[in-house]
């Protein structure tokens, strides 16, 4: 099972059947505005511009379970985003990536892809410094932090996970393979 055979809530709290995604490549991350890692919606829209019409979707999780780093209402975080970041790609309600409460389509996505991409010692120190502060990551296979990021095919499977470290601007090169 992938994840377009699952329902998610819009920010306005409709549901959302993902399965109309088939066919497109997604890239699918859960943000927070008030994060040190927020400017990477600069980096991920402009992935949106350049290939969106060419079939690639961005899937925008906001989360608050690192930090309190996400406030404020699912309406409010898109008016943030689209003033600040000129994001052109919608918000889905705010979602638990971790835990009892945790969306669905983390759990496909976590199952899939259970280790992040770690590029550099740079990003290895990052995300070691990361995991400390971390108190919903407790097991394998967990988010560590805000903007892990999932590319996933047309078919629904995640099949690339990144660090919130990873610069989004360097995943245009997975994305061109199977787009």
């Amino acid at each position: 099972m992938g994840i377009y055979d699952l329902k998610v809530k819009t920010r306005k709290g409709d549901d959302f059947d993902l399965s109309s995604l088939k066919g497109k490549v997604s890239l699918v991350v859960n943000t927070a505005t008030g994060c040190g890692f927020t400017p990477q919606y600069e980096a991920i829209e402009r992935l949106y511009e350049k290939y969106h019409k060419k079939g690639f979707e961005v899937l925008d999780f906001p989360c608050d379970q690192f930090g309190h780093q996400a406030p404020g209402s699912n309406d409010e975080i898109h008016e943030f985003c689209t003033a600040k970041y000129k994001t052109q790609f919608d918000q889905f309600a705010k979602i638990e990536v971790n835990g009892k409460n945790e969306s669905e389509v983390f759990k496909v996505l976590k199952k899939q892809q259970p280790n992040e991409e770690v590029y550099g010692l740079k990003n290895k120190m990052a995300m070691k410094a990361v995991a400390k502060i971390s108190k919903t990551c407790v097991k394998k296979g967990d988010i560590v932090w805000n903007f892990t990021k999932f590319l996933v095919d047309k078919e629904g499977n995640a099949i690339k996970r990144y660090n919130p470290t990873f610069d989004p601007s360097e995943i245009e090169k997975d994305l061109l393979e199977i787009l």
